[in-house]
């Protein structure tokens, strides 16, 4: 395979990542800009916050089909395991830093979700039983995140010896809980929204 290629890969994978679903869903259901009310975020938890649950759905999806769509094209294209851990890189970055909106993008956590499902489906399902588990008890999106992302890398050491993506699995769960550090502030402090909650402007 050549190096041009996976360069290219890389690149569109970027791009496809920069994509911003909740700026398209405010566009198609006729909602607020979600960088203008509640936490600012441009993802799904606080496009939910708009009342609108189709729109929060839409960027859901395409959020995470996003990521795993990058991983699984890379997969199909026959690509090392190197290159198919840098193209998913590549698209949960580009969402964090999409070039689309200067740079300051949502949380990852969706996209993240959809990475980690194409790279291991099993991964991916223990993960998003974590999420879901702690949303569901707690009622907190982002402290759902968190434990999610910080329990990813562990998962993925217990089910691989530390194979072959655990760095990028890693990467990816910093990148996440270094996103979410002002929410965990308001966590602490109290003051975090509940999953639900109206929007704030």
């Amino acid at each position: 395979m050549s190096a041009m290629l996976a360069v290219l890969a890389i690149v569109a994978a970027y791009l496809l990542g920069s994509i911003p679903f909740a700026m398209l869903a405010a566009k198609l259901f006729g909602i607020a800009d979600p960088r203008t009310y509640s936490s600012g975020n441009p993802g799904a938890t606080n496009v939910l916050r708009s009342g609108n649950k189709k729109a929060a759905l839409f960027t859901l999806i395409g959020d995470a089909l996003k990521g795993w769509g990058a991983v699984f094209a890379a997969q199909q294209f026959g690509f090392s395991d190197a290159i198919v851990g840098l193209v998913a890189l590549a698209v949960f970055f580009g969402h964090l830093f999409p070039v689309f909106l200067r740079f300051k993008g949502g949380k990852g956590v969706a996209t993240g979700a959809g990475v980690l499902l194409a790279l291991d489906p099993l991964l991916g399902l223990a993960v998003l039983a974590t999420w879901l588990f702690v949303a569901f008890v707690f009622r907190y999106s982002s402290a759902a995140a968190v434990a999610a992302a910080a329990l990813a890398p562990v998962y993925a050491a217990l089910g691989h010896g530390g194979g072959g993506y655990l760095l990028v699995i890693g990467i990816i769960a910093i990148a996440l809980v270094a996103k979410h550090w002002q929410n965990i502030q308001r966590l602490l402090a109290g003051q975090e929204s509940k999953i639900g909650s109206k929007k704030k402007a």
